[in-house]
């Protein structure tokens, strides 16, 4: 009685499961993670309250034939559309009658993690500028000087046939100085006036449901109390465009749904300003979900996971959340990916 007193007070949650994987104990905090009491949860197995994990579960169960503890420091885990972040540890401890039953120790990591992912996203996206400033510089100016000198060139020949060539130079370096100046973002700073974000959200619906493939529906799910704000309207739909023409583009195999909610939230932390009111703008989709190994660098410029994509969408719409004090988060898994955008209201 006094051992399950202590365990129930700790803030790590603790699951104790049979070699079967059947939870024989949960503290408070566990039931806390899992959503539910212990009554319904003990003799069930583990994986069925867990609809994904970055971590194959299988592996736990090597602590029983090696008698070692395992831990992985970064592991994601989600109940029935809950996500957590934790450090999860598998130690093997006997049973009352002698056999060996596999202790879970889960510890909620992240708050910890957002608050410094978002701190090293924000240092890198200012050397990223920096680097792509840099590369812009070196690129624009030859590309002017070769643009100058087909349009001299042009003027010169006689021959049509000829002037076809030179018309493909210049318009392939016109190409490329749009291309960097999509890759240095908006130049100019936004024209911020009262407007409310579900007008550029119902603009973005609008463009979106011109071209909708027949297998992809788009659903609303708005509070209309959140009140009007300064924005640059136009930025803002671009950048909710950016981010949900990309779920569009993960739907378009297999079909399915993007949900467009928003809400309201309070004390949110924004490049380490606290903020006790912000907009919050959640675009959702239920596709294959974003690969791992993408999620780190989503946000870089030239990064993307979409054959023939530029990988400036998201880029771009980070640039423009930032020019409004905003940030995007992202959590993806198979079945669900999410963007949130918090944009402040009130200090």
């Amino acid at each position: 009685m006094q051992e399950r007193l202590v365990l129930d007070s700790q803030i790590t949650a603790i699951i104790l499961l049979d070699t079967q994987f059947q939870i024989c104990y949960v503290n408070a905090s566990a039931e806390h993670l899992l959503g539910q009491s212990a009554n319904p949860l003990e003799h069930t197995l583990l994986q069925e309250h867990i609809t994904h994990s970055s971590l194959d579960l299988s592996k736990i169960s090597t602590v029983l034939q090696s008698g070692q503890s395992f831990t992985d420091n970064e592991v994601t885990l989600v109940f029935d559309q809950r996500h957590a972040l934790v450090e999860l540890s598998a130690t093997p401890v006997p049973s009352q009658n002698n056999e060996l039953q596999i202790l879970l120790e889960l510890r909620a990591i992240g708050q910890q993690k957002k608050i410094s992912q978002e701190l090293y996203q924000h240092a890198q996206q200012q050397a990223a500028k920096e680097l792509v400033r840099g590369l812009a510089h070196e690129i624009k100016n030859p590309l002017g000087g070769l643009r100058g000198a087909a349009q001299l060139l042009e003027k010169e020949l006689v021959n049509p046939e000829l002037r076809e060539f030179t018309g493909i130079i210049i318009e392939q370096a016109d190409r490329l100085r749009n291309l960097v100046d999509r890759l240095l973002g908006p130049q100019r700073p936004g024209q911020h006036e009262m407007h409310n974000v579900h007008s550029a959200l119902e603009k973005v619906r609008q463009l979106l449901t011109l071209d909708l493939p027949a297998n992809i529906e788009i659903e609303r799910d708005y509070d209309p109390s959140i009140p009007d704000f300064e924005m640059d309207h136009e930025q803002l739909q671009q950048a909710f465009l950016n981010i949900a023409q990309n779920a569009i583009q993960a739907l378009k195999t297999e079909g399915g749904k993007v949900t467009i909610s928003t809400r309201t939230a309070h004390q949110v932390t924004i490049a380490g300003k606290r903020y006790r009111l912000a907009a919050e703008v959640k675009i959702t989709d239920n596709g294959p979900g974003i690969p791992t190994e993408l999620l780190d660098t989503l946000f870089y410029p030239m990064v993307t996971g979409r054959k023939g994509g530029t990988g400036l969408g998201l880029s771009i719409a980070q640039n423009l959340i930032n020019q409004h004090k905003g940030k995007i988060e992202c959590a993806s898994w198979p079945g669900h990916t999410e963007f949130t955008i918090h944009l402040p209201l009130r200090r």
